[in-house]
């Protein structure tokens, strides 16, 4: 398992674009993860100029409102607020790119009530999203001592079953008419193969690579 507490650092959107400009003969594609800053008072603005800035370079943009580690951010998976931030991204990526635009996904928290999941859903039909991303890190703890009472976002073993669960609530809710990504706890076959039963099309793996390296 992998605590982490990092936020969004970085050198900031022009930076972000400038290493995209820099990648040649790239193989595969490239997503872009956007969030808003820390202390931004208005989260749609923020993340509508990383959809205009970064349209061009990625094939696809992931709308990151599951962070645990910027506060503020997961109140943006309310039905509301997350209908008005998908439509002022969606704009941006009009004006940006309106012959071209790169896919646009979702990616969602662990720890969400059966309410949350049925509007996510709801919303990512509404919306026409390309895909949710099931799930980022959870800040429920298997045990409330030593290591684990550390705070910060959850990953790797310990998150395999809650975003599994997820996933396959996400797949009903949707009549898999929504793509999805499964990450969460994936460290073998195995692991794998749970995801694509409970609904999900694609994978990704972060503490399992952090553990096994490339060769997993």
């Amino acid at each position: 398992a992998v605590i982490n507490r990092l936020g969004f650092n970085g050198a900031g959107l022009d930076a972000f674009r400038r290493n995209l400009e820099g990648i040649k003969g790239r193989r595969g594609p490239i997503g872009v993860n956007l969030g808003k800053n820390a202390a931004s008072t208005d989260a749609a603005a923020d993340y509508a100029a990383g959809a205009k800035t970064l349209a061009g370079h990625a094939d696809y943009l992931v709308v990151n409102v599951s962070s645990p580690n910027t506060p503020g951010l997961r109140a943006l998976q309310s039905r509301d607020q997350l209908s008005a931030l998908l439509d002022a991204v969606r704009a941006a990526l009009r004006e940006a790119a309106p012959s071209d635009p790169p896919a646009l996904l979702l990616k969602v928290a662990p720890d969400l009530t059966e309410d949350d999941k049925r509007d996510i859903a709801e919303v990512a039909l509404e919306k026409n999203l390309d895909g949710l991303i099931a799930t980022n890190t959870t800040i429920a703890r298997p045990a409330e001592s030593g290591l684990y009472a550390e705070t910060g976002g959850l990953s790797g073993r310990p998150l395999a079953r809650r975003s599994t669960e997820v996933i396959r609530h996400l797949y009903r809710q949707s009549g898999g008419r929504v793509p999805l990504i499964g990450v969460g706890g994936i460290f073998d076959a195995a692991d794998a193969w749970e995801k694509i039963t409970a609904g999900a099309s694609l994978l990704q793996i972060y503490s399992g690579m952090g553990y096994e390296g490339p060769q997993i």
